[in-house]
């Protein structure tokens, strides 16, 4: 028996596909960024099409990098972006527009129309979540709405939704498998995660029929097998997680008090709470961890939308370096000074929520250079994290003993750096960096039998650096308190007391 897994991590500017090895170890990997496109102020989207050719080009690619055949695969996990919707046609398979990915902001009056009704209440009661365009209800609500005759097809039964998950899943299963799991579903906005099942009243409240919903099974789960066509032979699709969760089950946080935090293209704070739904008083997301057995562990999870992005953008936007790798030793040469750059792109996600907020650079001098610009960039990364760890601690959660990082960013050892002593809490990395393609592959795994239980996968973690904190209080304080005024001038919605 094959003891291959192949993990796809469907991300935000980018799909791979990574192979592991049964002790979690990456072998071969292959990488394909794709389009993003900005049709209006606060919109983004992703053609769908692009999404599953570069998904079908990196498993194709990976494949033959390991100078493998499909058949050497045991099984597949996807991961995915979470939030982004898609519509499509279940007898074409052609989506009827383009994927509304989870940054957009186009429904923010709609959101805030909602809040003004009084609902905001009972949707966190029931999803955890807040009234936000980064979920995907009201995204649905607006393709329905703004693509002539969706309506009225999706009442018919004759349109399906799905998170980029289930998209790929269809896809790739030839169009027999409409699923999607637990952790996708518990970001709809339309799923209570007490009952685990689509809730009627908020199907009601955002105008999406119910006969548009995929089926809700466990992370390891029997999803289908792939259309042999597509890569020499039938591989079982064992696992899906979203991003972030996939990436607590593969930092092996597996235990209440134990976080995470991801820095690709956004930063994802995530606690884990065990079998308690904490509802977060300080505007914080409370989602299913993971769903195994029909057990569930819940989190506490805090969303910024822009952290890797930043640096996309000081790369591509602004073109103030030509390479994402240049920031580290730029960072270092810069002078100390008190430049704060906000990057609120698309908003600001947790713990401030303030979809109009907009970016801005502050503290510019006649001396301030590209060096201290982009010192900036990466420090807002850290900034937002101690905000997100201190609401998260205003909740009554403990300070953790250490955050676990991982995601494209966390190579840049100063910015590791500069994190630890702002937190004031040391940061382990570990070796395998790609821990939302390997907590997938581990959850496939598990429903293969290669694992005996998820705890077994803890014994495979090991770290790289600890970086321990090393700022004083007094600057780590002075620091914090820049950075907070910075974002009180971009806010649209700061409260009158502050």
């Amino acid at each position: 028996m094959t003891h291959y897994l192949m993990a796809i991590d469907q991300g935000t500017t980018s799909t791979r596909a990574i192979i592991f090895n049964g002790k979690g170890v990456p072998l071969w990997q292959s990488q394909q960024e794709f389009t993003q496109i900005y049709p209006k102020d606060g919109w983004v989207e992703h053609d769908p099409e692009e999404i599953w050719e570069s998904t079908l080009s990196v498993c194709r690619k990976v494949l033959i990098k390991g100078h493998l055949e499909a058949k050497d695969i045991a099984g597949i996990g996807i991961t995915n972006q979470r939030e982004t919707t898609l519509v499509w046609d279940p007898v074409t398979g052609k989506p009827i527009y383009n994927a509304i990915v989870w940054q957009d902001r186009r429904t923010a009056e709609v959101c805030e129309a909602l809040k003004q009704q009084g609902n905001e209440g009972l949707v966190a009661r029931k999803t955890g979540l807040l009234l936000d365009p980064y979920f995907s209800a009201t995204k649905i609500a607006w393709i329905l709405d703004n693509v002539k005759g969706a309506r009225e097809r999706a009442e018919h039964g004759e349109l399906l939704f799905g998170t980029v998950d289930s998209f790929l899943l269809w896809r790739l299963t030839g169009g027999k498998s409409h699923k999607t799991d637990a952790t996708n579903a518990s970001r709809t906005l339309l799923f209570d995660i007490h009952s685990q099942q689509w809730d009627e009243e908020l199907l009601r409240m955002f105008r999406v029929p119910a006969a548009m919903l995929p089926q809700v099974e466990d992370c390891s789960a029997d999803f289908g097998a792939t259309d042999p066509e597509l890569l020499g032979a039938a591989v079982p699709i064992a696992a899906i997680a979203g991003d972030q969760q996939a990436a607590l089950v593969g930092q092996a946080c597996l235990q209440p008090g134990m976080a995470k935090s991801t820095y690709g293209t956004g930063c994802f704070l995530m606690l884990n709470t065990g079998d308690q739904a904490v509802q977060s008083q300080n505007r914080l997301l409370t989602t299913v961890a993971y769903r195994l057995g029909g057990k569930v562990s819940y989190a506490v999870e805090g969303s910024i939308f822009v952290a890797g992005a930043a640096v996309q953008w000081l790369r591509d936007g602004i073109r103030l370096i030509p390479h994402a790798s240049d920031t580290e030793a730029l960072a270092k040469e810069a002078r100390d000074s008190s430049v704060y750059l906000v990057p609120a792109f698309t908003g600001l996600g947790a713990p401030y929520w303030d979809p109009n907020a907009r970016g801005a650079i502050f503290g510019l001098t006649r001396d301030t250079g590209i060096a201290e610009i982009v010192a900036a960039g990466l420090q807002s990364v850290c900034y937002q994290t101690r905000d997100l760890m201190l609401a998260m601690q205003a909740d009554g959660a403990q300070k953790p003993e250490t955050l676990r990082v991982d995601g494209g960013m966390v190579v840049n050892n100063w910015l590791m750096q500069f994190l630890a002593d702002m937190l004031d809490v040391p940061v382990e990395r570990p070796q395998v960096t790609e821990t939302t393609a390997l907590g997938v592959a581990y959850l496939a795994g598990l429903q293969l039998g290669h694992y005996d239980s998820l705890e077994a996968v803890v014994e495979l973690w090991y770290g790289d650096r600890r970086f321990e904190v090393t700022m004083a209080g007094e600057r780590r304080n002075s620091l914090y308190n820049g950075w907070l005024d910075a974002v009180a001038r971009v806010r649209t919605n700061r409260p009158v007391e502050e």
